[in-house]
């Protein structure tokens, strides 16, 4: 059936518009187009970027199969056999560049460029921005173990997210992030994630009784059994049933693992759970508790003094439940005439619709003596900021608030993935991506980082980025 082959992964405007393009003869143009998205999801003060290697995936098996010619010589456009010729032919040659995945990313920064041929550059647009949904799991990772960084969390969701690839990008995603483990065997063979699992209700429920369940369970997996305790009563049943079955363990010579709370006052449950386990010498079995948890919930079992040793999140974060879409966006900012990139600008009767023109180069300024990030910096792409003495950050709305920065060391985050639609991008392991994220945290002020009311980064552009834009404004309203 195909399902594997992601060349019809878009929108029909895209097949559309290429084909007006095909026929009118300007599919060979060369555009530059920005994605990037506008608002920061869930009130956060960064976005942590995921998704790149699902997208040079798809861009290197971008074909278009006999079944999909087939399915397109049946729509109601009647599309020629001469284009339909043309897809068959379809390969990416274009010019791709992207941020670094695990970077932290702010809005109406260029977060991956597309240079490419108009045949190319619209057919790709919507697939990128589909997969930008890492981006936002990503993020909401990051916010629930930036409450409790010195505890274990693991990733529950995907019998609740929205689809096979979903749960296994997203449990990556939550990787990048610095959450420990998932529960997804697809994503910890993919990628190598660690694997960690429980058992269900039902398990007890097989059994005549509890215990007996408990017994069968930690005699098969006598060193890393995670009893589930709140199937019948969490503290008249299951604590001591599953402080039995860890006894029987130590005569054994091994270890029960921990216990699992699902239901109930996770606060209260947990720290009589505490109590009762090193009453009887159990202080290293560990306590997980899950049930619909995210940041806000764990930062407040926290406050309430809760012994959780490990914290399992599921729905909330798969499907980032508070801000289920990240609102990318995908632009034209540039036309190549020559060997110059002509400016390109959307006007919108919303401000913050109106987009920065330009093939543009994007910087983060870092503060040599503090080894701290001042802001990003958007620059044309001829400027030469690496040579400049000093460097002004300013509010491209509010042009009066800036800084300058004198000594500093600015950082191209930009880097070439694709040219001429060759791979010249060699993927990182995914634990180098997790690194990489940790030591981008470390360049930040934790104003910045905060979970409830973070201070703004800046994102500032060039004086010369920001007079095209004014300049291309007052041409776009006169006329």
């Amino acid at each position: 059936m195909g399902y594997n082959n992601l060349a019809l992964h878009t929108d029909k405007y895209q097949i559309n518009m290429m084909y007006v393009h095909w026929k009118k003869g300007s599919h060979n143009n060369v555009r530059v187009f920005d994605l990037f998205f506008r608002k920061l999801p869930f009130g956060n003060g960064y976005a942590v970027f995921a998704g790149l290697e699902r997208m040079v995936n798809y861009i290197n098996s971008l074909r278009f199969s006999e079944e999909d010619i087939e399915y397109l010589g049946k729509q109601e456009e009647n599309y020629e056999k001469e284009f339909l010729d043309e897809l068959r032919r379809f390969r990416f040659t274009g010019n791709i560049r992207a941020v670094r995945e695990g970077a932290l990313v702010f809005p109406n920064e260029p977060i991956i460029q597309v240079e490419a041929r108009n045949f190319e550059n619209k057919l790709v647009e919507t697939a990128m921005l589909n997969f930008m949904y890492q981006t936002l799991v990503a993020t909401k990772a990051a916010r629930a173990k930036s409450v409790a960084p010195h505890l274990t969390f693991m990733e529950f969701g995907t019998r609740r997210a929205h689809e096979a690839d979903a749960a296994v990008w997203g449990a990556r995603a939550t990787y990048i992030a610095g959450f420990d483990a998932t529960s997804n065997m697809r994503a910890g063979k993919l990628f190598g994630i660690p694997t960690r699992g429980t058992h269900s209700h039902a398990w007890v429920q097989e059994y005549d009784n509890e215990l007996e369940a408990f017994m069968d369970f930690v005699d098969v997996f006598p060193n890393n059994a995670i009893l589930l305790v709140d199937t019948y009563d969490t503290l008249r049943s299951g604590v001591p049933n599953a402080i039995k079955a860890a006894k029987y363990l130590t005569d054994k010579g091994c270890r029960l693992a921990g216990i699992r709370i699902d239901s109930g006052d996770l606060a209260y449950l947990s720290k009589r759970a505490r109590k009762m386990l090193d009453n009887a010498g159990l202080d290293y079995v560990k306590i997980v508790a899950s049930n619909d948890l995210d940041e806000y919930k764990v930062a407040n079992l926290l406050v309430q003094g809760a012994k959780i040793d490990i914290y399992a999140l599921g729905t909330r974060v798969i499907v980032c439940a508070d801000t289920p879409s990240l609102g990318g966006v995908y632009k034209l900012v540039a036309k190549q005439k020559g060997h110059e990139y002509i400016p390109s600008l959307k006007i919108s009767g919303n401000p913050e619709k109106v987009t920065t023109p330009g093939f543009k180069k994007l910087y983060r300024i870092i503060n040599s003596t503090t080894g701290s990030a001042e802001g990003d910096y958007i620059a044309n792409y001829d400027e030469d900021v690496q040579g400049l003495d000093r460097i002004k950050l300013f509010d491209p709305v509010h042009t009066w608030i800036y800084k300058h920065v004198d000594n500093f060391k600015a950082v191209e985050l930009l880097e070439p993935v694709f040219i001429n639609g060759e791979q010249v991008y060699e993927l990182p392991a995914l634990a180098q991506i997790r690194r990489h994220y940790t030591e981008q945290l470390s360049l930040f002020w934790p104003e910045y980082l905060r979970l409830l009311n973070p201070e703004i980064y800046p994102v500032a552009l060039s004086e010369k980025v920001w007079k095209t834009k004014q300049n291309l404004i007052d041409k776009y309203v006169k006329e």
